[in-house]
Protein backbone atom coordinates (compact mmCIF):
# COMPACT_ATOMS: atom_id res chain seq x y z
CA UNK A 1 0.00 0.00 0.00
CA UNK A 2 1.21 3.39 -0.70
CA UNK A 3 -0.26 6.95 1.25
CA UNK A 4 -0.88 10.02 -0.69
CA UNK A 5 -2.36 13.06 0.88
CA UNK A 6 -3.93 15.57 -0.89
CA UNK A 7 -3.69 19.21 -0.14
CA UNK A 8 -6.35 22.15 -1.26
CA UNK A 9 -4.40 25.67 -1.86
CA UNK A 10 -4.81 29.30 -3.21
CA UNK A 11 -1.25 29.54 -4.22
CA UNK A 12 0.12 26.42 -6.14
CA UNK A 13 3.75 27.14 -6.38
CA UNK A 14 4.23 28.46 -3.22
CA UNK A 15 2.83 25.28 -1.47
CA UNK A 16 4.90 22.98 -3.46
CA UNK A 17 7.73 24.90 -2.42
CA UNK A 18 6.89 25.67 1.60
CA UNK A 19 6.62 21.29 1.22
CA UNK A 20 9.46 20.79 -0.69
CA UNK A 21 11.62 22.41 1.47
CA UNK A 22 9.93 21.34 4.53
CA UNK A 23 9.94 17.79 4.07
CA UNK A 24 13.48 17.19 1.51
CA UNK A 25 10.57 16.28 -1.10
CA UNK A 26 10.94 16.84 -4.87
CA UNK A 27 8.53 18.13 -6.84
CA UNK A 28 7.09 15.70 -9.32
CA UNK A 29 4.88 16.85 -11.77
CA UNK A 30 2.03 19.28 -12.46
CA UNK A 31 -1.41 18.72 -14.38
CA UNK A 32 -1.97 22.03 -16.17
CA UNK A 33 -2.62 24.64 -13.27
CA UNK A 34 -4.50 23.02 -11.63
CA UNK A 35 -2.27 19.99 -9.76
CA UNK A 36 1.37 19.35 -8.63
CA UNK A 37 2.90 16.70 -6.93
CA UNK A 38 6.00 15.64 -4.73
CA UNK A 39 7.80 13.10 -3.47
CA UNK A 40 10.48 11.87 -1.25
CA UNK A 41 13.85 12.75 -2.95
CA UNK A 42 15.61 10.14 -3.71
CA UNK A 43 16.13 7.16 -0.94
CA UNK A 44 13.98 8.97 1.56
CA UNK A 45 10.28 8.14 2.60
CA UNK A 46 6.75 9.43 2.79
CA UNK A 47 3.89 9.73 1.35
CA UNK A 48 3.54 11.70 -1.91
CA UNK A 49 2.01 14.68 -1.42
CA UNK A 50 -1.10 15.90 -4.40
CA UNK A 51 -1.19 19.84 -4.30
CA UNK A 52 -4.99 21.15 -5.51
CA UNK A 53 -5.40 24.35 -6.66
CA UNK A 54 -8.72 25.70 -5.44
CA UNK A 55 -11.12 28.45 -5.31
CA UNK A 56 -12.43 29.00 -1.88
CA UNK A 57 -9.75 29.93 1.43
CA UNK A 58 -9.35 27.73 4.14
CA UNK A 59 -12.54 28.90 7.01
CA UNK A 60 -11.78 26.85 10.04
CA UNK A 61 -9.36 24.16 11.49
CA UNK A 62 -8.26 20.33 9.87
CA UNK A 63 -9.79 17.68 10.69
CA UNK A 64 -6.81 15.99 9.79
CA UNK A 65 -2.89 17.38 10.17
CA UNK A 66 0.39 15.98 9.77
CA UNK A 67 2.52 14.99 12.43
CA UNK A 68 6.29 15.63 11.67
CA UNK A 69 8.36 13.22 13.95
CA UNK A 70 11.97 15.54 14.42
CA UNK A 71 14.97 15.07 16.50
CA UNK A 72 14.98 18.89 17.09
CA UNK A 73 11.55 20.43 17.46
CA UNK A 74 12.69 24.27 18.26
CA UNK A 75 15.24 23.93 15.57
CA UNK A 76 13.06 22.84 13.20
CA UNK A 77 10.19 25.61 13.98
CA UNK A 78 12.82 28.26 13.26
CA UNK A 79 13.64 26.40 9.84
CA UNK A 80 9.98 26.20 8.97
CA UNK A 81 9.43 30.31 10.52
CA UNK A 82 12.06 30.84 7.57
CA UNK A 83 10.09 28.68 4.77
CA UNK A 84 6.94 30.86 5.51
CA UNK A 85 5.05 28.71 8.60
CA UNK A 86 3.95 30.76 11.45
CA UNK A 87 4.03 29.19 14.79
CA UNK A 88 1.12 28.55 17.08
CA UNK A 89 1.70 27.48 20.56
CA UNK A 90 4.02 24.50 21.85
CA UNK A 91 2.44 22.36 24.24
CA UNK A 92 3.81 19.21 26.26
CA UNK A 93 1.66 16.36 27.46
CA UNK A 94 1.97 12.73 28.27
CA UNK A 95 5.52 12.54 28.07
CA UNK A 96 5.26 14.42 24.87
CA UNK A 97 5.83 17.80 23.20
CA UNK A 98 4.96 19.04 19.40
CA UNK A 99 4.50 22.55 18.22
CA UNK A 100 1.33 23.91 16.81
CA UNK A 101 2.52 25.24 13.35
CA UNK A 102 0.76 26.91 10.43
CA UNK A 103 1.76 26.69 7.21
CA UNK A 104 1.64 29.51 4.23
CA UNK A 105 -2.27 28.97 3.82
CA UNK A 106 -3.07 28.41 7.56
CA UNK A 107 -3.64 25.07 7.34
CA UNK A 108 -2.34 23.15 10.81
CA UNK A 109 0.75 20.69 11.05
CA UNK A 110 2.60 19.35 14.30
CA UNK A 111 6.25 19.18 14.46
CA UNK A 112 6.68 16.34 17.40
CA UNK A 113 9.70 15.02 19.26
CA UNK A 114 7.98 11.62 19.24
Amino acid sequence: MELQVNLDCADLERMVAFYTAAFGYERKGTAGSTYASAVPAAGGTGPKLVFQRVPEAKSVKNRMHLDVIVDDIEAEAERYLALGATRVEKITEFGCTWIVMHDPEGNELCLCDS
